[in-house]
Formats: structure tokens, sequence, C-alpha cells
């Protein structure tokens, strides 16, 4: 070949190099393009679900009842504190023990039916425990103690408390027992708190015993208690828990916040001011009058009565608790 064939060959093939990074470019996605690809994307992605819509509503909700909540917690504690100024005014100067002599005592009999030890684990009867630790330290410290009694207790509950807590032989105020309930107090003055129940609760007759089941099960024992109840032939009732509150979260009661909630309406008897000065907030509980002014996402379906099996709950934050719950859930279905 010629030195001018090979020069035509080379011109040939010029503009075949100088045009291959514009072919790279047209195979390639430009910027416009690529913009659109993304909007193609957003516009296909799937729209927000309705738990999620009702997680985001509830959490607002809880913003912006926020404020209410702390002026609510302000003025108890201003309550607390004047009532313990009067006392210790009309005292000779001293301390919490003899304050504690002037509480006006109930005769009403509180009762934690410790007898489904056999239907929970360990890990469960640990939650029980310092449920009924939280239980003793509010009674000691109440205006109106009730009388205290902790029946059926033996098993893996009394191994726990020897192991992990000694000191319970030495508590005062209580009435512990290894006998069953209904081997202590007459049958006509039992009630068993429950949520089957089709009898509402609405007031507290002192003379009576009421009876909150000891069960952290995770919903595997539902309608234990009341079949107990009614197999002992005994009265049962819930809480007017409904008639008051409109709540969030699914109706989930601790051991404890039974105990509390009757602690607090022997002192107030005004229930709706004993269940919102209890239960945890982060239930976004409302008044039952205004849950019509929630949103729509508010008012789906929640199981009848009131449900108190165990939802990972913890109790609420007191820093003169005997013991700080652990981690993780810590609610019992006590009302069943």
């Amino acid at each position: 070949m010629n030195r001018s064939g090979r020069d035509n060959m080379s011109s040939e093939m010029l503009p075949a190099s100088i045009e291959s990074p514009n072919v790279e470019k047209k195979l390639g996605t430009s910027d416009g393009e690529e913009e659109r690809q993304e909007s193609r994307v957003d516009a296909g992605a799937e729209p927000i679900s309705k738990r999620q819509l009702k997680k985001l509503m509830k959490q607002k909700q809880w913003e912006e009842q926020r404020e209410q909540r702390k002026e609510k917690r302000k003025e108890k504690r201003k309550r607390k504190k004047l009532e313990r100024r009067q006392l210790e005014s009309t005292s000779d100067g001293n301390d919490r023990k003899r304050i504690r002599r002037d509480v006006a005592r109930s005769s009403l009999r509180l009762v934690i039916d410790c007898s489904f030890d056999d239907l929970m684990v360990l890990k469960d009867i640990k939650k029980l425990h310092k449920q009924i630790q939280r239980c003793y330290a509010e009674n000691r410290r109440a205006s109106h103690p009730v009388q205290f009694y902790l029946t059926s207790h033996g098993g893996q509950l009394k191994k726990n408390m020897d192991e992990n807590d000694q000191g319970w032989v030495n508590w005062k105020d209580i009435h512990i027992k290894s006998e069953h309930y209904s081997e202590l107090i007459k049958k006509e003055d039992l009630v068993y708190l429950t949520s089957d129940s089709p009898n509402v609760l609405k007031d507290l007759d002192e003379s009576k015993a009421y009876v909150i089941g000891g069960l952290v099960d995770h919903n595997h024992h539902k309608g234990v208690t009341f079949k107990q109840a009614s197999n002992y032939g005994i009265e049962h009732a819930q809480l007017p828990l409904a008639d008051f509150v409109k709540m969030n979260s699914r109706k989930v009661l601790a051991v404890n916040h039974v105990f509390e909630i009757i602690l607090e309406f022997l002192e107030t008897r005004d229930w709706q001011e004993a269940f919102f000065t209890i239960l945890p907030q982060r239930k976004g509980a409302v008044p039952a009058h205004k849950a019509g002014e929630s949103s729509p996402q508010d008012h789906q379906s929640l199981p009848e009565g009131w449900d108190s099996a165990s939802e990972g709950e913890r109790c609420r934050d007191n820093p003169d608790s005997p013991q700080k719950d652990e981690q993780g859930q810590q609610s019992s279905p006590v009302l069943q």
C-alpha cells in the first residue's frame, strides 16, 4: 500500500475517533433524564400506610398535650407538698415516721392473687415481683393506705423474692399469706377485678376485698381471672375506664397501675382524676367526652372493655420506688 493510501485510511478513521465521546454521551444518561427518572421513581413510591399515619397522629397529639400533662404533674406536686407542710406544722417537728402515723387508714382490703405462678416463666415472675414492690411502696406512703394482702404466695415468686429481695420478710402493713384468698376472706366480701366482667364498678365499698390477678402472661391466658371468679362464685367487676378515658394505645394496665388507681380514688373520690394521675403518659389518654375532638384515625376499634394483658408496658417513673423497673415489657394482665 502506498503512502497516499495510508493517509486516506487515517482520514477516514479520524471522524470515528472524534465522535466516540458523543456516542458515549448518547448511550449514557443526561442530567435532565436522571432527574426525570428520579421523579418517576418518587411518583411510583407507595403512599404512607394507615398504621404509619395513625402513629404520626398519635405522636402529634402527645406533643400537643405535653404542657397539659406537665401542669397536671406540677399541680399534684404542689398539693402533696402543701399537705406535707400542713402535717409538719401540726407535729412537733419532725420525721416522716411521725407524719406517717397521721394518715387515715382505709378498711378496704386490696388483694393481689398470686395463684397463677404455674402460668408464668421466670422472666414474668420477676416483672410481677417488681410490680408488687411498687404496690407496697405506694401503699406505705398513701394518704389512705389499704389493707394489703398478698395471697397464694409461694413457688417461683417466693423463691425469686428470697433470692433478690430478702428484705420482704420485714415488710410492714401487709399480709403475705400462702393460702388462697378464698380461704382467708368471706365469699360475700370478695370482688374480683376483671375486664371480662359485664359489671362496671361505680364506687368502692370499703367493707369489700377487691382482688387483682397477679399475672404477666402476654395475652396467652385471656379470661383466666374471670373464669376463676365465676368458678368460685364470687362477685366480679371492671374499673370504669371506658366511662372516663379514651386512650390511643391498647388498654393495658399493670398490677401496680390498678393498685395505684384505687389508692388515688380513695383519696380524691374522682375516677377521672385517679385515671389521669396514674395512667402512663405514653398511652395518650384523653377524657372520654373529648374523644370526638381527636382525629378519625384515633377512633379505630379497640378491644371490648379494657385489656390488661402484657404489652411491653412499664410503670411510671418514680425515684422513690423500692427498685427501678427493668428494661422491656412490664405490664401484666391483672384484670383479664
